[in-house]
């Protein structure tokens, strides 16, 4: 490897250009354009490594990914299967399960019985032939002329790390860049006083312990990591170190990093490593956080209409709901991706109990954020996403009756839903077998889902890499992923 060649791909736009004797000018141009400029937009020329964006012109500016960790089981969602009630208790028929790979937790079951979801179905209008969603989800109802649903989603991971990790970053190992810090990178923000990826933990409502997510999977990989998401929290400063400590007041914090700034660029100017360059950046970036955050945080001029849409939840820092609105309020603010996980969603046992907690969390308020983004105007170039890492097997984990039940990991086949900018309204993509168990029409891989988001905000993913380690890397692997076309407008 020979590192100098590593060293100029790794750099960054400004640095180029500083390099090439222009610096002064082209930081003067970017400061008049405002934060637009420092995106990869096509009228610049980029730097060694770095992309032109958008390839295309975009139907999404934005978007919010609503991820639902643990797995919702689409059995009790979105999957009316009716001929499984006659099958209750019935062993899975290896035709069906075909020998696939099952969990640790039921790999050692006697049997696999077959477990009818317990919840009514209603097949609710759209604008195709209908769609089928239980009664957990009753505002969902409402809002499915609105909705593409994918029912034919699939991975090949079987555990939630891996999974999760699968989604957000295009790999089931960590360590790399996720789908927010790329988007970041590629696109940059509309708002220079608020990152381009924020990321939110909601509070869940099964009482039990969830599985724990990790800020990697929001972490900038092998970008700069001035693209990585920044936490939004719930108690204390919404950011960390937002606040100043006692007796530090705004004039001293800016003479604090006008003289840090100086001491980080000589390093720059001696060195040449780019995350030099990310750290006066994110630097640069809190300070201006301090004050367009409390903003941003502040509810009180939201009218009391806002509230009773989201619910009543909305009011409590944390919640899904309260997150929802605040992902609106990113939206309006320019912010270019917003991520919410909501976790607790790993029914192994208890669905009865632990499903209709969840779905209640969640339901009102996403109903509430697709309509408040159309009120603005802003759902036709906002993109909205809905889903978890895999799905939920038909056949019971532990005890099985008819009012309550277990489901494991099943990555075989799961429910997603989109809305919003260039997506269809109305329609439901993709088929399963009777025991929602097998894609048997339309099947929808991760890279291709994630190729698929890309292409609404402009991105032809084939074309958005990064060097790194000598390899050209990309969000969507190697393999093929087509963009799922017959889903767009």
């Amino acid at each position: 490897m020979n590192l100098f060649s590593e060293h100029e791909l790794a750099l960054t736009r400004r640095h180029f250009f500083k390099q090439g004797g222009m610096g002064l000018g082209t930081a003067a141009l970017a400061h008049l354009l405002g934060q637009e400029a420092l995106s990869a937009a096509p009228a610049m020329k980029p730097a060694p490594g770095l992309p032109s964006l958008p390839h295309f012109a975009p139907k999404a500016k934005r978007a919010i990914y609503l991820f639902m960790s643990g797995a919702p089981s689409q059995l009790d969602m979105f999957e009316y299967k009716p001929k499984m009630d006659e099958l209750y208790d019935k062993e899975l028929p290896e035709s069906i399960r075909k020998g696939q790979r099952l969990t640790t937790m039921t790999s050692g079951q006697k049997r696999f019985p077959v477990a009818p979801s317990k919840y009514k179905f209603e097949k609710v209008a759209n604008n195709a032939d209908g769609a089928w969603i239980s009664e957990l989800l009753p505002y969902t109802k409402k809002m499915a002329k609105d909705l593409c649903i994918i029912r034919s989603m699939h991975t090949e991971a079987i555990n939630h790390d891996p999974a999760i990790t699968y989604f957000c970053t295009g790999t089931q190992l960590p360590g790399k860049a996720s789908l927010g810090s790329w988007l970041s990178y590629g696109l940059g923000s509309e708002n220079e006083n608020l990152p381009a990826f924020v990321v939110m933990n909601a509070t869940w409502s099964a009482k039990r312990d969830a599985q724990a997510i990790y800020n990697r999977l929001w972490g900038s990989g092998f970008l700069p990591s001035k693209h990585q998401g920044v936490l939004l929290r719930s108690q204390g400063d919404p950011v960390l170190f937002l606040s100043n400590p006692d007796g530090i007041n705004r004039k001293a914090r800016r003479r604090m990093l006008n003289a840090l700034e100086k001491l980080n660029q000589k390093t720059l100017d001696k060195i040449g490593d780019p995350e030099t360059q990310a750290r006066i950046a994110q630097y640069e970036m809190a300070f201006r956080m301090q004050a367009s955050v409390p903003e941003l945080t502040d509810l009180s001029k939201e009218p009391a209409r806002t509230f009773e849409a989201y619910g009543p939840d909305s009011k409590k820092p944390g919640t899904f709901a309260y997150c929802a609105l605040m992902a609106r309020r990113l939206a309006e603010r320019g912010v270019r991706f917003t991520q919410i996980f909501h976790r607790g969603w790993d029914q192994h046992g208890n669905v009865a109990g632990d499903l209709p907690l969840q779905c209640r969390d969640v339901d009102q308020a996403a109903h509430a954020l697709i309509n408040d983004l159309r009120d603005r105007s802003m759902l036709d170039d906002t993109l909205v996403v809905w889903g978890g890492e895999f799905g939920r097997t038909i056949y019971c984990q532990g005890k099985l009756t008819r009012q309550n039940y277990g489901r494991d990991h099943h990555p075989r086949n799961f429910t997603i839903w989109m809305a919003g900018a260039g997506v269809k309204p109305g329609i439901v993509y993709g088929e399963t077998d009777d025991f929602s168990y097998n894609v048997v029409k339309d099947p929808v891989h991760i890279h291709s889902f994630n190729a698929t988001l890309l292409h609404l905000l402009g991105i032809d993913h084939r074309r958005f890499t990064f060097k790194h380690l000598g390899l050209d890397q990309r969000l969507t692997g190697v393999e093929h992923a087509p963009v799922v076309k017959d889903i767009l407008l």
